[in-house]
């Protein structure tokens, strides 16, 4: 049942998506956005499901830029889940100019296979794009934030308390560039440092197929250097999806 719902929910976002997107005009960038889906479902000897969406939105007024994104992420295999991760965030830029601008951000993490329940993120900082061009972007963004982690039972039985929390150094580079007409690669980096250090890393490819619809193919790397005991520090995700912008 749980897999049918996620499923439901992640097709149905790409049409209300578009619709959202209607009013965009090119060079205005009043609104934008993108919606990402990948399913593989086997039947017969094994019965695997594996689904991956995401949601990712973009509003500009004025000197702001808001972005929003939803992700999900639900693999099954023989009726027995290996992989389950939800991610809800938002982040707010207030633009001096073109290339520098300030930053705050929330972000809502729920994974159980790390041994949290989920954890909350939050930063402010400065942001600098050090290329702005039609063809390439590299941005940067630095600033203090902090961090608060809810333990799942068996962790908090286990260490006898039931959460975590930390100041934090947040840290972004997000790096973009055009390989041709139709295909662009794209580095995104993304670290918190406190009582540990917890980064992310997405390496993509896309290649448009017709119109606004793309093909993506990406590897992403999560890292902790202290995981709870019976976990691993080094979480790997590769990923081929269909890709929507609007």
């Amino acid at each position: 049942m749980n897999k049918l719902l996620i499923a439901a929910a992640l097709t149905a976002a790409t049409p209300f998506a578009a619709m959202a997107g209607a009013d965009f005009v090119e060079g205005d960038k009043t609104f934008a956005g993108e919606a990402e889906l990948g399913a593989t479902l086997t039947t017969g000897n094994t019965d695997t499901t594996s689904l991956k969406g995401r949601l990712g939105l973009k509003h500009e007024l004025g000197n702001w830029e808001n972005e929003y994104t939803l992700e999900a992420l639900y693999k099954e295999d023989t009726d027995e889940v290996t992989a389950e991760r939800y991610f809800a965030g938002a982040q707010g830029n207030y633009k001096f100019d073109d290339n520098n601008y300030l930053f705050a951000n929330a972000n809502y993490e729920q994974d159980p296979f790390t041994g949290y329940d989920y954890k909350l993120t939050g930063a402010v900082g400065y942001g600098h794009r050090f290329i702005d061009t039609e063809s390439t972007t590299l941005a940067m963004e630095v600033g203090p934030g902090y961090q608060y982690r809810r333990l799942d039972d068996e962790q908090s039985a286990l260490l006898g308390y039931s959460s975590e929390d930390s100041v934090v150094a947040h840290g972004v580079l997000n790096f973009e560039t055009k390989i041709s007409d139709s295909s662009k690669f794209k580095q995104l980096i993304v670290a918190d440092y406190g009582d540990q250090l917890e980064a992310r890393s997405e390496t993509s490819l896309t290649a448009n197929i017709v119109g606004a619809l793309a093909m993506k193919f990406a590897v992403i790397v999560r890292y902790n250097s202290e995981p709870l005991d019976g976990k691993k520090s080094t979480d790997t995700e590769t990923n081929m999806t269909l890709l929507y912008s609007f």
